[in-house]
Formats: C-alpha cells, sequence, structure tokens
C-alpha cells in the first residue's frame, strides 16, 4: 500500500524526500544531481591565494577585542589610509536609453531607484567611450539581466554586440526574452565567477571581440574574483595568442625606450588589450575574503596583512548600518546570493554585522563608526585601484548616485592607460 511506503531524505538535497525504493531512479533526475561541467569551467582559475599558510586561522569577533585592540586597530587603519584621495567625484550621470521608463509613473520607488543606478552607470559607460561596436558585455552577478537589458536598448542601432551574463544561481523572472533587437546575442553560462575561464567560452573563442566588464551591486570577494578572471586568466591567454604580432613596434618606440622602457612596452600593449573596460558598482565590502581580494600587495606595502584585512572587511559594513533605520528589514531570500541580489539592495543585511554590538557603544559613536567604516571599504577599494593600476589601466573611483539612492553608491571603473579618451565637450 501507498502508506507503507518509506520516505527517505534525499542524499543530494535533503531538503526534499523521495520514496525509499524509487531513489535510484530519483538521483538519477533529480535537480541537484552533478551536472556535467561546461567548457568554460577550470576549477578555481580565478580564485586568487594559493598559499594557504598565509590564510589566517579564525578570527575573535570585533565584539570580544578589548579597548587596546579596537584603538590598535582604528590607528593602523587612519595610518594606512595617509595619502589616499579620500573624497571621491561624484559623477551621477543619466542615459537616454531608460528615460522613458525613468518618467514612467508605473514604477514605483524601488523599481525607481534601481533605474536611476542602471541610468547613471550607462552614463558612466557613455562617458568612457565604452558603448560601442564589435564588444562582448559580460555582465557578472547578473541575476535577471536588467543591467544587460538597458545596455541592448542603449545600442539599438549598433552592430556585431555580444553579451555574456553570468550568474551561479538559477534565476527566474529574467529579462532575457524581452530584447527588442533580433541580432542581439545574449548567452547565459551558470557558473561561479571563481571557475570561469572566458576564453574558453565558444562565442569569446570564434569572435575575438573586445570585452567590457559590467556588473551592479557585485557583491564583495564577486568583485576580486571578477578583476581576476578579466585580467589574469582572459587576457594572459589573449596575450599568449598574440605574442608573434608583439615585436611589431612604431617609428617613436626607440625614442621612448631610451626615456622609459617600461612605460613604453606597457603603450604598446594598450592598443590590443582584450579587455576594454571595466564598470562595476561595488558592495558588501563585509563579503570580502583575503584569498580572492585582489589588492594584498597593495594591503603588505602598508604594513597591513591577513588579520587586519578581516577586521576591516567586518568594520567595512559601519559605514552603512548606521543609517540602518532609514532602510527597511532585510528579507530572509537576501541571504540566498553572495554574488547578486535584485530585489532589495544589499546595504540592508548589515542590520545583523556587529556593529550594533553593546561593546562597542561606550567607545564609539554612530558617526565615528560610520567614518572608520567608509575607511575601511576606501582602502579595500584602492587596492584594487592598484591592481589596476599595475595592469595598464586607468582606474577610478567614484559616487554614481546619491546615498539617498543607495547607501552602496560607490563605481569602480577602468580603461586601457594611459587614456587617448577626449573629455566631452
Amino acid at each position: 500500500e501507498e502508506n507503507d511506503r518509506k520516505r527517505i531524505p534525499c542524499p543530494l538535497d535533503p531538503k526534499h524526500t523521495v520514496y525509499e525504493d524509487q531513489l535510484q531512479k530519483h538521483l538519477k533526475k533529480c535537480n541537484s544531481r552533478e551536472k556535467p561541467k561546461p567548457v568554460y569551467f577550470v576549477q578555481d582559475i580565478n580564485a586568487g591565494l594559493k598559499d594557504v599558510t598565509e590564510i589566517p586561522e579564525k578570527q575573535v569577533p570585533i565584539s570580544s577585542l578589548s579597548k587596546e585592540e579596537l584603538e590598535n586597530l582604528i590607528i593602523k587603519l587612519k595610518k594606512a589610509s595617509n595619502g589616499l584621495e579620500l573624497h571621491l567625484k561624484e559623477q551621477i550621470l543619466s542615459h537616454q536609453a531608460l528615460q522613458e521608463a525613468l518618467n514612467d509613473p508605473k514604477n514605483g520607488e524601488s523599481a525607481f531607484k534601481h533605474l536611476k543606478q542602471q541610468a547613471s552607470i550607462l552614463g558612466n559607460m557613455e562617458k568612457l567611450h565604452l558603448l560601442g561596436p564589435g564588444r562582448c558585455f559580460v555582465e557578472f552577478g547578473a541575476g535577471r539581466g536588467k543591467l544587460s537589458h538597458w545596455v541592448d536598448v542603449a545600442l539599438q542601432n549598433v552592430e556585431n554586440v555580444q553579451f555574456l551574463l553570468v550568474e551561479r544561481a538559477t534565476t527566474r523572472f529574467k529579462v532575457d526574452g524581452k530584447h527588442q533587437r533580433r541580432d542581439s546575442v545574449f548567452e547565459r553560462l551558470q557558473v561561479d565567477i571563481q571557475h570561469l575561464c572566458l576564453n574558453k567560452v565558444p562565442i569569446l573563442e570564434k569572435k575575438k571581440l573586445s570585452v567590457v566588464g559590467i556588473g551592479k551591486h557585485l557583491c564583495g570577494a564577486a568583485t576580486d574574483l571578477a578583476l581576476r578572471c578579466l585580467l589574469e586568466s582572459y587576457t594572459a591567454c589573449c596575450d599568449g595568442e598574440n605574442e608573434e604580432p608583439a615585436p611589431k613596434r612604431s617609428r617613436n618606440d626607440k625614442t621612448e625606450e631610451a626615456s622609459n622602457n617600461s612605460a613604453d612596452n606597457e603603450s604598446n600593449k594598450d592598443v590590443c588589450k582584450p579587455v576594454a573596460g571595466i564598470v562595476i558598482a561595488l558592495c558588501c565590502h563585509h563579503k570580502c575574503d583575503w584569498t580572492h581580494y585582489v589588492g594584498r600587495e597593495f594591503f603588505k606595502s602598508v604594513g597591513l596583512g591577513p588579520v587586519e584585512f578581516h577586521y576591516f572587511q567586518r568594520m567595512s559594513s559601519w559605514a552603512t548600518c548606521g543609517m540602518r533605520e532609514t532602510t527597511t528589514k532585510a528579507s530572509t531570500s537576501e541571504e540566498s546570493d553572495d554574488q547578486t541580489n535584485n530585489t532589495e539592495e544589499h546595504e540592508q543585511t548589515f542590520v545583523k554585522t556587529e556593529s550594533g554590538s553593546d561593546t562597542l557603544q561606550g567607545i564609539l559613536s554612530v558617526e565615528e563608526r560610520k567614518e572608520i567604516g567608509r575607511l575601511c571599504k576606501l582602502l579595500i577599494d584602492h587596492g584594487r585601484i592598484e591592481y589596476l593600476q599595475q595592469r595598464g589601466y586607468k582606474a577610478a573611483l567614484q559616487y554614481y548616485t546619491e546615498s539617498a539612492v543607495s547607501l552602496e553608491n560607490v563605481l569602480l571603473t577602468a580603461v586601457p592607460s594611459p587614456s587617448l579618451i577626449p573629455e566631452p565637450t
């Protein structure tokens, strides 16, 4: 009888059960079974640190630190931040492609905030001359694919444009099928950025297009993984393929070589950089990871290491949690995806961090905590800037939207350097 059959948790995913006598049949079709790895999957290709001895042991919570230990950390933070550009430039732009949606009264407050951010990201891309033909736009942490959708709308009359949407989670309510241009090529890559080898993606193997990396609220370590994906694994492979043309030099190279050999070599590489630009809205610094972080050399250069990084990334949440009374409560679904989230802003999850612990109340005021949190974010981001500069890019941080729209309002941009892009008149 049906009632006598026993149900057991599925060994692949205990969140669901299966009849014991049908287990073997179920395992062959279970959605949680291990699927064949795609051709572009290369285990840990963008993971970063291989030396486990450098990874610190589990640290005690900030709330358990003594007053002296906390003060020493803050002294180290301020010393390392000395000399950095502490006040970012405002670059709050818009783009014509979103004007109709921005003026649509049917859009609620939440939708309007997202549209304003997407419009500014597109405006910044246009300012950097990244919206053009012959490009492959790779959206990291794509979620529903809204940012790529608006880039596609902005490029209505432009040919030879591809989109790769990278998202490790299965996503519902995708907008991929709503694109107006029939010749738009959209491909989803369901893979963790940590394991994505771009040069093995068939469309990039077939068409040698320059890549533009984009992302809206690319969470914590996912930003570092994306930068490694673009500038280490992908760029290195492209450089290897282009080894033969490299010796060809312009007439002026000899004189430049005499004055600055290394600068000259960089300028030669700039002509054909496989990554044309990077535009990423940053967020969730408290989810960064020393293992993946691209700015480790910068941290070491200012006398900091994995222990300080651990505390600074935790303290970075202080920049936004002081304003938690103005944000709505985080939904539980927000915690299910580290890399991206398109329903609510990431900063709302900060209410659960250590910032409000009683032990800190007597040491630091809310305003002091916010300022320290901002310094932590800035220091972590500066490591990313130096990483990009060392690889021949002109990189910048700027505010791309008002804090009232999003507390996570910093945009990281990079284009090949020295940039020959003229300022718009």
